[in-house]
């Protein structure tokens, strides 16, 4: 909507909020009456919406690719291609494929006496409403669509608010739901914070924020007003452990594939990784391999990503000049030895940061970029006491052989998700819960998880025909004493 857009770029003032809150609440509006005239979508219906966002996912592939590229200054088309493109169509498509099982009631047990006197007990599973949607700028169109997932499989409508970091792509998602949505079904709205301060400030059934933890706590201040429950996917310090079992090349091998991919732009991006002592030199020779492998050159090299404007550039930048002035070592990754100094782009080389310490800004906020602390340990109780005095992750990847070790690590850390001998791909299980704890989020989606989050559980019972209830009604007396003496006990 051209209009927000204005609206957003002009002062911030109570005006301008008025006005910005009366157009919005005006969709919201519109959406609760659509949605209240016609009740719960049928299977049919639902399995159409998730049909028709996948078909705009295939016909404007081609543009998605083109608008992020435009967006980042350079973005390789391969990894949207896989990470927005196909990782969104596949969660719909799980959807499409399970709904029908999952808005069966389910029936539940009851208790004695009632059970044996015919009472019956189910929740079914009512969709919430109208769910918001505020998406990030580093997997714009994937972390717009997938939520959609759930959300229609539930039988919601939405109404989305994306990046303004990412304005080609965010003009194109709105062009592209408004061709195949109702207003009533889909909405998009664009614009900066203003808009944002004011979507999150509506009286949605849920709301779901995917972005920065520090951004997180005012959404939520914004959502308490009207009680909204939220769904907070954040991110933090995603730690890796390579065991002294594991394969120490393979391992280094996946963790930088997983650092590299889009720059390290992604929340579950490895942000620091501990190698056991005697193996630092084993594993800085590793992730050069590793990269040399994957980027023989960086610069114009259409695989490698860029970071996504000047802000974050310079933040990158910054977090690596003060590591080096407090005692870090810096090995940057640089095959071909390229110029980075000069560049249309804003292309960070890899970069190692060794002798990482926690007074470094390095190790206190999440990265979001190509850059890797490397820490060293002797024992694993070093590194499970580390992990555990630092904020909750939302993702812990392990690499190792060892079962006990394995277990160890498992239930003594606490974290979002755990990929095991890899990193990420707890994220595309798509019949895995994903979401964080904590600084790292709240709540979840992804498969059924995410159909009974944009649910409201709907308790029912049914009473049996003869009166258990009777003897509870005063006026009280013997009959319900010796009852309670016989229910009131260990």
């Amino acid at each position: 909507m051209s209009s927000l857009e204005l609206q957003s770029k002009s002062t911030n003032n109570d005006g301008v909020h008025a006005d910005l809150a009366k157009t919005l609440g005006a969709i919201l509006d519109r959406q609760r009456q659509a949605a209240l005239a016609e009740g719960a979508p049928s299977l049919a219906k639902r399995r159409e919406w998730l049909d028709r966002a996948i078909g705009l996912l295939v016909d404007f592939k081609r543009d998605i690719v083109d608008c992020l590229a435009a967006d980042f200054g350079h973005r390789s088309n391969h990894a949207t291609l896989v990470t927005d493109i196909y990782g969104a169509i596949e969660p719909l498509r799980h959807a499409r494929k399970h709904v029908a099982d999952w808005m069966k009631p389910e029936r539940r047990k009851v208790q004695f006496p009632l059970n044996l006197l015919g009472g019956r007990a189910r929740v079914e599973y009512q969709p919430k409403g109208i769910v918001g949607i505020i998406s990030p700028w580093n997997f714009p169109v994937n972390l717009t669509f997938g939520p959609l997932a759930g959300i229609f499989a539930a039988g919601n409508r939405a109404i989305i608010k994306p990046s303004e970091f990412t304005p080609a792509t965010s003009e194109l998602m709105q062009r592209m739901l408004r061709q195949a949505f109702d207003e009533t079904e889909v909405a998009v709205v664009t614009g900066g914070p203003a808009v944002g301060e004011v979507f999150s400030r509506l009286a949605f059934d849920h709301l779901v924020f995917t972005g920065a933890t520090s951004v997180a706590r005012h959404v939520m201040r914004a959502a308490a007003d009207n009680l909204v429950p939220l769904t907070l996917e954040l991110g933090g310090k995603s730690p890796v452990i390579i065991s002294k079992s594991a394969e120490i090349e393979k391992a280094v091998t996946k963790m930088m594939s997983g650092k590299t991919l889009n720059a390290g732009q992604i929340c579950l991006a490895p942000d620091y990784v501990f190698v056991p002592e005697d193996d630092r030199s084993n594993a800085v020779a590793a992730a050069t391999k590793a990269v040399q492998g994957m980027y023989p050159t960086l610069l114009d090299n259409p695989d490698y990503s860029s970071i996504v404007n000047q802000r974050h550039y310079d933040r990158l930048r910054n977090l690596l000049k003060d590591a080096e002035a407090k005692g870090a070592t810096l090995v940057e990754i640089n095959p071909a030895r390229e110029d980075f100094s000069q560049q249309p782009n804003h292309k960070i080389p890899p970069t190692l940061v060794l002798d990482a310490t926690d007074d470094m800004a390095v190790m206190q906020d999440e990265i979001f970029g190509p850059i890797l602390p490397v820490k060293t340990y002797r024992q694993m109780s070093d590194v499970i006491s580390y992990i555990n005095d630092h904020p909750r992750p939302l993702g812990l990847y392990y690499f190792g052989e060892d079962q006990g070790e394995t277990r160890e690590v498992l239930d003594k850390t606490v974290s979002g998700g755990v990929t095991i001998n890899d990193v990420l791909m707890h994220f595309s299980i798509e019949d895995l819960p994903f979401g964080g704890i904590g600084p790292a989020g709240m709540g979840s989606y992804h498969g059924l998880d995410g159909f009974k989050s944009f649910s409201h559980a709907k308790a029912i019972y049914t009473a049996p025909k003869i009166d258990a209830g009777a003897m509870l009604r005063p006026p009280y007396g013997k009959k319900l004493e010796g009852l309670m003496a016989k229910m009131i006990k260990r």
